[in-house]
């Protein structure tokens, strides 16, 4: 991203001044902070564009949003840029009138959550760049700097603070979060969009706002933080990260470890149908597929052959992984998912695949299925209705109909929901 002249020598000379190892007197930021910072912040009626914009969700943060606001403001003074602080509150207490007194624009937003609270922040954040980091002192604000150089130096879009590389303070994190939690969505954020992170749910952020009107925010949660990973990694935007020291919060932990675990879980799952349909319904079709024709053709592994058990097992296989994959096409059709799958089975039925193309093709499964399963009735009747012998051919046939039935329904249902 092009940044001006300007700008660029404020930003190496802020660097200069930056010690990662100080730890600031705290006195000030009851206070608010560096006065000095003042005059580069910018209320809500300037006329003036701030450069940056600093955005905190608050809900009952009073207890800590004093040092925030005076971190963010000795931030601001080491930059020399234009700025404003923006509190996106939901709080009960003091929160929102001690940030009014620091100085900070305060907008109250009309739905509840804390993607929401961020979203309806960014909205109306005026600056060229769009810091985020939550209001309990976990993330130092004065560290704002150092994350904008690492930001222009890298050319990128966005620049997270890792704090799984960088210093996590004792007690700042409980230890099922830094070596399970943490860890594991990050793995799983990884292997699903490619985002390449170390700690994908660090909640202290840079971005350009370039890169905030490209990616397409639209959830309300806690999945927030991982929505826009996934937007960045799906729209092809550049993620940084730099090692930052994650602090012990103030006041009240609102976090839920295992709800909003799962919510970032379930809405990478159904963001990527490719991951949790396409492929398990490939790889379960391929496999009864594989054991069906092991037993039919009677091949011998291991010295081992596969009989009518094992053709059943076969059967039920490719029929289950069939539905399944199916389930990808309506997932990405119906719901426009954030990570596409691009299996060719997938891409070819979602783009070209035709309602007349489908049944007829699942028409002709059926057709093949039934002349066999007509061939059976036609003997049954002809030997006086006696039992017959269960084959291993009629088990293809009846696959066949299944198979062709469930192509010939989905096709149309395909087409009522791709309209």
């Amino acid at each position: 991203m092009s940044t001006s002249k300007e700008s660029e020598q404020q930003h190496s000379s802020a660097q200069q001044r930056l010690d990662d190892d100080s730890e600031p007197d705290p006195g000030r930021y009851e206070r608010g902070g560096d006065h000095e910072a003042d005059e580069f912040l910018l209320g809500p009626d300037s006329e003036q564009t701030p450069a940056l914009s600093i955005v905190m969700p608050t809900l009952n943060e009073e207890a800590g949003i004093a040092e925030c606001i005076g971190r963010a403001k000795t931030a601001i003074n080491d930059l020399g840029m234009t700025a404003e602080i923006i509190l996106s509150d939901s709080s009960t207490d003091r929160t929102p009138e001690i940030g009014r007194d620091l100085g900070a624009i305060v907008y109250e937003p009309d739905q509840p959550g804390y993607g929401y609270a961020y979203r309806y922040a960014f909205d109306r954040a005026r600056g060229e760049y769009i810091v985020m980091g939550d209001a309990d002192t976990t993330y130092d604000f004065e560290q704002i700097p150092r994350l904008l150089a690492h930001l222009q130096e890298h050319d990128a879009d966005m620049v997270m603070g890792s704090r799984l590389e960088g210093e996590i303070k004792p007690g700042a994190m409980p230890s099922l979060h830094q070596y399970v939690g943490n860890p594991l969505l990050t793995k799983f954020l990884n292997a699903f969009y490619g985002a390449g992170v170390s700690d994908a749910h660090s909640g202290f952020r840079i971005f350009t706002r370039e890169a905030y009107e490209t990616m397409d925010l639209e959830t309300t949660g806690m999945e927030f933080a991982s929505e826009m990973i996934m937007e960045a990694g799906a729209k092809n935007l550049d993620i940084a990260e730099t090692p930052i020291v994650y602090h012990e919060r103030e006041g009240e932990e609102t976090l839920d470890s295992f709800s909003d675990g799962w919510r970032h879980v379930r809405f990478m799952l159904v963001n990527a149908p490719g991951y949790l349909f396409s492929v398990p319904g490939l790889l379960l079709g391929l496999a009864g597929l594989a054991v069906m024709g092991i037993a039919y053709t009677g091949v011998s592994i291991g010295g081992v052959t596969l009989g009518i058990h094992s053709m059943i097992a076969g059967s039920l296989l490719t029929i289950v992984g069939y539905q399944i994959g199916s389930l990808g096409v309506f997932a990405t059709v119906a719901s426009d998912p954030i990570q596409k799958p691009t299996d060719p089975i997938t891409e070819r039925v979602t783009t070209s695949l035709s309602l007349e193309h489908g049944a007829t093709a699942g028409l002709v499964l059926f057709g093949l299925g039934g002349l066999y399963a007509a061939a059976l009735v036609y003997q049954w009747v002809t030997n006086g209705f006696a039992s017959l012998e269960f084959t291993m051919g009629s088990l293809v046939a009846f696959t066949a109909i299944v198979i062709g039935l469930q192509t010939v329904f989905s096709s149309f249902f395909l087409s009522a929901i791709d309209r």
